[in-house]
Formats: C-alpha cells, sequence, structure tokens
C-alpha cells in the first residue's frame, strides 16, 4: 500500500503538471493574442499567479475529494484512484494533442467516476453533490460566461464610444495585463485543488491522515506541478483560444477575462471544481457575439462544445478500463 500511495502521490502530480500545460491558455490566450505582452512574460506572470491561487482555500479539494463518490462504499480502494489518474491524463493529452480546449478538471472527476463504477457499481456515486457541484455548474458555468462576457462588452461600449481608437487601445492594454493576472489567480485557485483533492484521499484511504483534510505539503506540491505545467505552455490551445474563436482587440481580452475570473472565483469560494477552459472561451464567444454574430467562428465553437460534454463520459469509460487493468496487477 505505501508503494501504492507514492505512486499515486507522483501521478497526482503528473495530472497537475499536464493541467497547467493544457490550461494555461485560459489566462494567456487573449494576452498573447492581442500583442499586450510577449509570450514568455505573459507565460512566466500566469505561473506565478498559478502559484499563488492554489493557495486561496481548500472548497474545491474537499468536493473532489469526498463529493464525487461515497468514501464508505468503495473500501479504501487505492487501485480507483490510480484508474482516475491515469485516465485523466490520457484524456488531458489525447486532447492537447488535437489542440481542443476540453476540460482537465472534468477528466479527473469523469476518471473517478468511472474508476468507482467499475468497482462496485453505479450506487458508489454521491448523486446529490455530484448534481449540485458538478452537473449544475457544468451547464451553468459556460452560459455565466457567455452572458457575462456579452453584457460587459456591451457596457464598455457605450461607457467608451466616444473614445478614438488609439486612446481604447493604451488603455485596454494596460487593464488586459490586470485582468490577466486576475484570470491566473482564479485558475490556480479552482483548478490545483482538484489533485490536492485526490491526493488528500488517497492519504485518507491509506490511513496517513486521521480525518480528510488538505495537509500543507500536498498544497505546496500541487501549486508547484500546476506552476511548472503553466511555464511550459500549451501552444495548440493558446491558438485556438487566442485566434480562432474571433479576433481579439486589447478591449476584448479584457472583457473576457474579467468576466470569466468573476465566474471562476466565485465558483471557487462555493467549492464547485468549474473548467476553468469552459468559461473562458463560452466568455470569448459572447464578447465576439457583441459586436456581431457572424464575428464568431461558430464551427470552431461547436467541436469546442461538443469536446466539454464528450469529456465526463468519454473519460468515465477510460477510467473504469484503467481500473480493470490496474486491478489485474
Amino acid at each position: 500500500m505505501a508503494w501504492l500511495l507514492v505512486c499515486i502521490v507522483l501521478i497526482a502530480i503528473v495530472f497537475d503538471y499536464t493541467n497547467g500545460v493544457h490550461d494555461s491558455g485560459n489566462a494567456i490566450a487573449p494576452l498573447v493574442s492581442t500583442k499586450v505582452m510577449d509570450p514568455k512574460k505573459a507565460v512566466i506572470m500566469a505561473a506565478v499567479l498559478n502559484l499563488a491561487g492554489a493557495f486561496l482555500g481548500t472548497e474545491v479539494a474537499t468536493t473532489i475529494g469526498k463529493g464525487i463518490v461515497n468514501t464508505d462504499l468503495i473500501a479504501a480502494d487505492l487501485r480507483l484512484i490510480l484508474a482516475a489518474l491515469l485516465g485523466a491524463i490520457f484524456w488531458n493529452i489525447m486532447t492537447w494533442t488535437l489542440g481542443l480546449p476540453s476540460s482537465s478538471s472534468h477528466a479527473l472527476i469523469g476518471g473517478l467516476m468511472g474508476a468507482a463504477i467499475a468497482y462496485q457499481g453505479w450506487h458508489t456515486l454521491n448523486y446529490p453533490n455530484i448534481i449540485s457541484k458538478i452537473v449544475v455548474p457544468l451547464f451553468l458555468a459556460p452560459v455565466l460566461g457567455l452572458t457575462g462576457g456579452y453584457l460587459l462588452m456591451v457596457l464598455i461600449a457605450w461607457i467608451t464610444y466616444r473614445f478614438k481608437s488609439h486612446k481604447m487601445n493604451r488603455l485596454f492594454k494596460s487593464l488586459q495585463i490586470i485582468s490577466g493576472g486576475i484570470m491566473a489567480l482564479g485558475h490556480g485557485s479552482n483548478d490545483a485543488q482538484k489533485s490536492m483533492g485526490i491526493i488528500a484521499l488517497a492519504l485518507f484511504f491509506s490511513k496517513a491522515i486521521p480525518v480528510f483534510e488538505v495537509p500543507y505539503w500536498v498544497k505546496f506540491i500541487c501549486a508547484l506541478a500546476i506552476t511548472i505545467g503553466t511555464a511550459t505552455g500549451g501552444w495548440k490551445i493558446i491558438r485556438t483560444m487566442g485566434n480562432k474563436i474571433f479576433k481579439m482587440e486589447p478591449v476584448h481580452g479584457f472583457t473576457s477575462q474579467m468576466s470569466a475570473s468573476i465566474v471562476i472565483l466565485f465558483a471557487s469560494m462555493a467549492g464547485a471544481p468549474i473548467s476553468t477552459t469552459h468559461v473562458m472561451s463560452s466568455s470569448i464567444m459572447g464578447v465576439g457575439a457583441s459586436r456581431r454574430v457572424s464575428a464568431v467562428r461558430w464551427n470552431v465553437a461547436v467541436s469546442m462544445v461538443f469536446a466539454w460534454f464528450v469529456t465526463i463520459p468519454a473519460s468515465a469509460v477510460v477510467g473504469a478500463l484503467f481500473y480493470y487493468a490496474v486491478r489485474l496487477f
């Protein structure tokens, strides 16, 4: 069990790293695409603020660790956690290779659900929590991102309609650096906690900790892993988020980042492990649609939405398959 626990901690760190690589585009794609910041400087800023955001709370970690599966029904089986992580990493790598901004969060959630079902059936899932903390935010967060981006862009356009274009660009280039920093902080506050919850659950199952809680050293290594992943950068997804949905200017980058950041930070406080990818990309769509509906490349948006809804069931199947494979050994 000790070796299996070490293995789970190491793989959780790898997942956190792939999360940082996969989701780094959320915070810095608008900054890069509008040429407000040099890509390397933007990545470094996002990495530092992801690290800071990871220490803002443990509400999301608690949801991941105790809110998805009924811990009293899965007999402290560490193989289940290992399979969930392997399934999530597999899905992250596949969607990263394809350049699809899918959700690392939902990949982990789906992997955990699939492994639990494979272990002992559908009754192992905590349905009230899954509905309130996973399913409802899955639908609600992108809607809030889209409508928030649309309304905030309309408001800014109304306030600044007398501004000349060069004055607008100068103002929002400065503001976009601030909004990008807030977005990176929000990303760290939500995404880094997912691996914290998985590691804490493994420690609790193995009786390394008497009650479910997130030790400080777990917070630190998860924060560090997602920071290194962010510093590595996921350039394929940055191109999709920054250029392929619609062509952004600094005002659009600022608006989409602020809209998404508000949704993400509130979700983190509520303990909802939402997808920062979903919120950011839907916010960009809302901002684009405020100009004109045809400004958004809806064919790209449709493929992204398809990836959103496929992620949980697909990663659940992969998590179940990995559980059957791990059980053989």
